[in-house]
């Protein structure tokens, strides 16, 4: 049952960070303990598929919960509270860097993982001033479903590489704003099409992914750690200059408590014995070492 309500509130952040700007849904998914597990279910959907339906859906029960809120409270939050609530995201984000670095670090830090930290960091402020320069979607009558599709594969493909956040991928065409009015107005035929095309991304993609941080492992995770820092830089970039309620008591709060909810993600993964991102995959090894007679025996 603690698990069960685990996954709940999983999903339950998963889903906010789907439509919440700057904010890394892997990365929730990292800090919570159950990055792996998922990209292990994303990559071979139908393996093992009632087990799957089981582990998914207490998490789709948060997702669609969180969907709800966002679209009445969160909405609200960006529109009143912009500077506070992006504060707050930060501070939910910020407070698993240690986890990311202790992850990359498991086999030992090694000098070329400073160039992957680099280059991530850069990518990641790239997409950022992308999304300051991208023009939003004005015309929603115009938007076609085929344009839909292709932004809806392109937020999956980015969903499950941590640091990268599917809202500020969609910014970049501009479709951010119409797939939040979307989900305003249930626009059934745009979100399904957005779903379908999304899932299908999110498939095709994550075998790739798992790859990568199964094979090299630390240079991966060296590579989020990179992504999470330059997503700061990202969130801050895109913070509104003017917000007549906001005042720094109001922002320091914000961030507190983010950092709150990351320590208490933290201590939930603990108590309720989630399995740790890369737990059975520490070093940047693809072969296990193989038993000799006497071990076999």
């Amino acid at each position: 049952m603690k698990d069960f309500l685990y996954r709940i509130f999983c999903g339950f952040f998963l889903g906010i960070s789907i439509f919440a700007p700057g904010v890394s849904g892997s990365v929730m998914a990292v800090m919570m303990g159950i990055y792996t597990k998922l990209l292990d279910i994303v990559a071979n959907p139908f393996k093992n598929i009632k087990r799957n339906i089981i582990y998914l859906f207490p998490m789709g029960i948060g997702m669609l919960i969180s969907l709800v809120l966002f679209v009445i409270v969160f909405s609200y939050l960006f529109e009143t509270y912009k500077k506070a609530t992006y504060l707050l995201f930060m501070g939910l984000i910020a407070g698993n860097l240690p986890v990311i670095f202790k992850d990359a670090a498991a086999g030992g830090f090694k000098k070329r993982y400073i160039i992957g930290i680099l280059v991530a960091f850069g990518l990641a402020v790239s997409v950022g001033i992308l999304r300051l320069n991208a023009k939003q979607v004005q015309d929603y009558e115009s938007v076609s479903l085929l344009f839909v599709g292709l932004c809806g594969a392109l937020g999956g493909a980015s969903g499950m590489i941590p640091g990268m956040s599917v809202s500020m991928v969609l910014m970049v065409p501009g479709i951010y704003d119409y797939m939040l009015h979307s989900a305003k107005s249930i626009n059934i035929p745009v979100l399904l099409v957005f779903g379908a095309a999304f899932a299908v991304g999110m498939v095709l993609f994550s075998r790739l992914t798992k790859y990568v941080f199964k094979r090299y492992h630390g240079f991966a995770y060296s590579m989020v750690f990179g992504f999470i820092c330059g997503s700061f830089i990202s969130i801050y970039l895109g913070l509104p200059k003017e917000d007549p309620n906001f005042n720094w008591l109001i922002g320091a709060a914000s961030l507190a408590i983010g950092l709150a909810i990351s320590v208490l993600f933290v201590y939930l993964s603990k108590k309720f014995n989630v399995d740790e991102i890369g737990k059975n995959d520490c070093c940047e090894n693809s072969e296990k070492p193989r038993l000799t007679v006497k071990e076999k025996e």
